[in-house]
Parts: C-alpha cells; structure tokens; sequence
C-alpha cells in the first residue's frame, strides 16, 4: 500500500499543481492506515461545513472567521489531542475529521480548506514547532491558532512559542517565519510528523513508507534521501541505500556530513560484493 500511496501523492502533485491538492493529499496519507479510504466522502464534509459558515457569516473577513471558528470549534467541537498528541491517527485526516480530534497542522489543513472553499484568503504557516493558519489585514497578518480553537496569536504568543523551540539559544524575528506554506510544504510537513511518530514506535516498515511518501513529492530534500538511506540500511535492504546514498551526494556534495556518508557508501559496497 505505501508504494501505492506515493505513486498517488506523486500524481496529485504533477495533474493539479495550480488546483486544489491540500485535503486530497492529506486523505491520500491517510491511506496508509485505511486503504479503502473514500475520500469523497470527507471532501463533501468539507463543503458543508463551508456551506454553514457561508449561512451564518457576515460580508466581512471578521465576521467570516468568527462564523468558521464557531461552526469547526464549538458546533463541532474540532480540539487539539492534548492527551494522546503521538497518537498517528492525529496526522490521518479521515480520523481527524471522525474524531475532531488531531495536531496543529491537521486541524489547520481542516481550517485552510473550509476558509478556502468561503473565499477566506487563509495561508498555512509553517512555524517552528507549532503550524498556524494567517490572514493578511490591513498593516499585516492575523495569525489563528487552530489546535486551540481558532485563537488569534500576538506578537508575545509567538515569541513564547519560539522560546520552547530554541529554549536558551537566540530565535529569528518572527517576521521572518510567517511566510505561507504552500501544499507540498504543507503535506511534507505532515508527513515528517507522521514519521517522527512511528520513529517513537520502532514501526521501521511505516517509516519506510512516510520516507517514500516524502520523496515522492518532495524528491530533492537531501536530508530525507540520506535519512531513508540509512533506514534501508537498517533494514539489510543494501542495494536502494547504496542508490540512496549516491543521490545524497550528488544533490549535496559538500554537505557537513559528506565524508561520512561516502565512507558508509564504501562500506556498503564492500558488504554487497561479500554477500554475491
């Protein structure tokens, strides 16, 4: 199924790079877990949820989000998984969207798509250790909070959050890390957070499968290349971490890490001609 899920996610990128491709990328990941996924099915709770904000919303931006903030956090009671934050069916769209429960960036990519489908100019903004939706306003942006109900964020609020990822050290101005999220940005950053998850499980075979999901989308991250070819390492698959390695160092030959990778190249090498 994984090599199925990414050979989806590669097409979706490649038929509808300028149509919409977020919730549909996001339910295709889902597929990992639940194969037989409909995701029409999810698609039309989508716009329905757009229909009642239209309902109830005023001509204003303002009075448009308030009108999503209570249809997706008090009618529905969409809430971040405080609980079980490493739960995987919190990056699954299709749980999601079942449960009304998940993370910052699914609960966001739910927010992104009704805001979209009422006309709403919503970004995704890839913050360091928190996605957040924005809005551009008059002088700005108005940064929303989906994982708590929509909240609208100052300056202070996202300084505190810098302030737990970078904890002693110094952090960027936040200007600077505002900048919208474009679907792929989007959708690699879900899956890496699916990634870490199964990486806190020891599921190696479902890392493989992010990893491939990843790459299929997104095949000239470095990082990931070499990160999958170590896995397939891991795994005794020698020969795809041999070519995986190869392609790290062709995107980035003089990478910090680059003598290394090329000793453990070597020494792959030496173990394949040993086992044939």
């Amino acid at each position: 199924m994984g090599a199925d899920v990414a050979g989806g996610l590669r097409r979706l990128m490649v038929h509808r790079k300028d149509g919409p491709v977020l919730a549909r990328g996001a339910l295709e990941i889902a597929r990992l877990e639940y194969p037989d996924l409909d995701p029409d099915a999810y698609l039309r709770r989508l716009d329905d949820y757009a229909e009642r904000v239209r309902a109830a919303g005023g001509a204003g931006l303002t009075d448009q989000v308030l009108a999503l903030n209570r249809i997706l956090f008090r009618e529905e009671g969409y809430a971040g998984n405080l609980e079980e934050y490493y739960d995987p069916r919190n990056s699954f769209l299709n749980e999601v969207m079942d449960r009304r429960l998940g993370l910052p960036i699914t609960l966001s990519i739910v927010y992104l798509e009704v805001g979209r489908r009422v006309g709403l100019p919503v970004e995704g903004v890839s913050f360091p250790g928190h996605f957040l939706v924005k809005l551009p306003v008059q002088g700005g942006a108005l940064v929303l909070d989906p994982f708590d109900a929509g909240r609208s964020l100052g300056e202070e609020d996202l300084q505190e959050q810098l302030a737990q990822v970078y904890g002693d050290d110094p952090t960027p101005p936040v200007a600077g890390l505002l900048n919208a999220a474009s679907p792929r940005e989007i959708l690699v950053r879900l899956l890496r957070n699916l990634k870490g998850v199964y990486l806190r499980r020891n599921q190696l075979e479902k890392v493989l499968d992010v990893m491939n999901c990843v790459l299929a989308i997104a095949p000239e991250l470095a990082s990931e290349v070499r990160d999958r070819g170590r896995l397939l390492e891991r795994l005794e698959c020698l020969r795809p971490a041999l070519e995986d390695y190869q392609r790290y160092l062709e995107l980035v030959p003089d990478a910090a890490d680059s003598d290394q990778v090329r000793s453990d190249l070597i020494r792959i090498q030496q173990d394949a001609q040993r086992i044939h």
